[in-house]
């Protein structure tokens, strides 16, 4: 898929959203992609996770032994990414503040696992979920994702294979736009800032 094919899912979805949000890294921006919206629909889920796996190596396809997304973001885009490479699905959660397998969900010491998640914006979320699938044992070998809204500058310590990659600006709470101030802030993801 190209990249204005993913993004007329999106709004096909009414899941390419304008506006001022809060993210979950706390910083601003004007567009938020809501991927439970176009995830809802599960022939799009399908759509865009069989796009993405076409667009790995192929021996990334063959070496992966697990799929293991953060919830609650990466859930379903986790499963279905699982479900199109034929291999098992796990998520991490945070029940105490901290990224951990939980529900009896067990990775064999040095498991390859493909991190998954749905958008990609300064990485840290994304480091903090491989920390955890290390720890309980799996070897993360790449990362995957949806929307890279960094453009490709989030470094999340492992290739990070996204579906698309955008530039959408974003801006610390203190240096908005005025455009952007004038807007009443509306925080749509998972995760409180």
């Amino acid at each position: 898929m190209t990249q204005d094919e993913v993004l007329a899912e999106f709004r096909a979805a009414e899941a390419l959203l304008e506006g001022h949000f809060i993210l979950s890294s706390g910083l601003r921006s004007s567009k938020y992609l809501q991927c439970a919206r176009v995830l809802m629909n599960p022939r799009r889920a399908e759509l865009l996770c069989r796009a993405l796996v076409e667009s790995f190596p192929e021996t990334l396809r063959r070496e992966v032994t697990a799929v293991v997304a953060p919830a609650m973001g990466g859930v379903i885009v986790g499963y279905e990414l699982a479900r199109v490479l034929g291999v098992e699905s796990m998520f991490v959660e945070r029940p105490t503040g901290s990224f951990e397998l939980r529900r009896g969900f067990t990775l064999v010491p040095g498991q390859k696992v493909l991190m998954m998640e749905d958008v990609v914006t300064t990485g840290l979320s994304s480091r903090e979920a491989i920390r955890s699938i290390e720890e309980a044992g799996g070897k993360v070998i790449a990362a995957a994702c949806l929307v890279d809204r960094s453009n490709g500058s989030a470094d999340v310590g492992v290739p990070l294979y996204p579906l698309i990659r955008l530039d959408v600006p974003t801006y610390a709470p203190d240096a908005l736009p005025p455009e952007l101030a004038a807007l009443p802030a509306v925080k749509p993801g998972s995760r409180a800032a």
